[in-house]
């Protein structure tokens, strides 16, 4: 029973992971002439973040190991809020990268920590579930932010309202620490082994380079589509900001649904399987976006949230049987590292690019970055497949 309400807690602590995640893109056509700043400005902001998270990820197992899961999630989810608070009384550009360094650190920890919990100790389909909620918090962000832009109002009312519901979580993390407690000392063990292990000695574990490189490109598609799929209905479409932050919320409720219903497909469906399931998806509502047709936007934009639901999840909870669970606690953290440097750079990257070619470049960008995907997911496969047969023929 009380696994049980550890879990409910562990999808409520990804729900306030992902309400910041999704704010920045739908609120910044309308931010960026508040602060008189240059579009591109938003990919500085995102870079930032990123940049904490990276930074936090790879220390991960270090900190974790020393103040516990408890700790640390509700520690992370605190900094947020406090950033949040702040983004929402800062009308100058540099109190926001100021204020983007703790929201990047607030994530990067409690993300290793609940990924690689979740991968040991519970099955598939809570690692969809998980991120399912992650997904809740996404498309939960937009809408709150669309409504204030709606009504008349400022981003800055949107990101008051987020920062007080992340309030509310720390209070519920807190409360529930004595289930932490508990939990985590059933298993003292795997914990302590992280910080134990060299760079170095885990780069050279077979697979480990692809691994890295998927991430990187799951995450370059996830956070460069949500943060300029706006600017790019804004001013290639011609929508309204407060209609382009709608269907970006499509977007996050695409990935939020595909997550439920992967979920359950794990149970008929190998991880590898729904990894392959979702980037034709992808490319399938890659494909319909670039219709010329106003009414093929809601399908393309659903359809390729639908896509990235399984992969990231699947990848996660792979961990374990690609690497071993002995060193999963490290590698899970380079791993988010390698995606949150994904997530800093490649959206940066694709806006000053944008500022030179133009925002329809965008679904041209998304494709070649899938493709790599693609290529590198299957020599992954490969790898890990050649190793288990090694292990069966002795």
């Amino acid at each position: 029973m009380k696994k049980k309400l550890l879990l409910v807690v562990i999808y409520l602590a990804f729900v306030s992971l992902g309400l910041p995640d999704s704010l920045l893109g739908p609120a910044w056509p309308a931010m960026f002439r508040d602060l008189h700043v240059p579009i591109h400005f938003a990919g500085i902001l995102f870079m930032i973040i990123a940049g904490g998270t990276v930074i936090s990820s790879l220390f991960s197992g270090r900190i974790i190991d020393h103040f516990g899961v408890a700790a640390v999630t509700t520690f992370s989810v605190l900094m947020t809020a406090i950033a949040l608070l702040g983004f929402s009384q800062s009308q100058h550009f540099i109190y926001l990268c100021l204020l983007a360094i703790p929201l990047g650190l607030g994530a990067g920890c409690v993300d290793a920590a609940l990924n690689n919990y979740v991968a040991l100790h519970y099955k598939a389909k809570h690692m969809n579930w998980l991120h399912c909620f992650w997904g809740i918090g996404a498309a939960i962000g937009p809408i709150i932010m669309s409504k204030y832009l709606a009504l008349g109002g400022s981003w800055s009312e949107g990101y008051l309202s987020v920062g007080w519901i992340q309030i509310v979580l720390v209070v519920i993390l807190f409360i529930s620490t004595p289930l932490w407690i508990k939990n985590i000392e059933e298993n003292p063990t795997k914990e302590g082994i992280v910080s134990k292990l060299s760079f170095k000695k885990l780069i050279s574990i077979p697979g480990l380079k692809q691994a890295l490189i998927v991430f990187f490109c799951y995450c370059t598609i996830e956070a460069t589509f949500g943060l300029w799929g706006a600017s790019y209905l804004v001013f290639i479409r011609n929508f309204e900001p407060e209609e382009a932050a709608k269907l970006v919320s499509l977007y996050y409720a695409g990935i939020t649904i595909g997550r439920f219903v992967s979920g359950f497909m794990t149970e008929r469906i190998s991880n590898r399987q729904l990894v392959y399931t979702g980037q034709a998806i992808i490319a399938l509502g890659l494909i319909i976006i670039f219709l010329p047709f106003k009414n093929a936007l809601l399908p393309g934009f659903f359809l390729v949230g639908l896509g990235c639901a399984p992969i990231f999840p699947g990848l996660l909870h792979e961990t374990p049987r690609n690497f071993g669970e002995k060193y999963s606690q490290s590698i899970m953290g380079i791993q988010m590292a390698s995606a949150y440097i994904g997530i800093m750079l490649m959206p940066l990257l694709f806006g000053e690019l944008a500022g030179h070619v133009g925002y329809g470049f965008l679904l041209w960008f998304i494709v070649m970055v899938l493709i790599i995907m693609f290529y590198m997911t299957n020599r992954l496969n490969k790898t890990v497949q050649n190793k288990e047969n090694s292990i069966i023929d002795r």
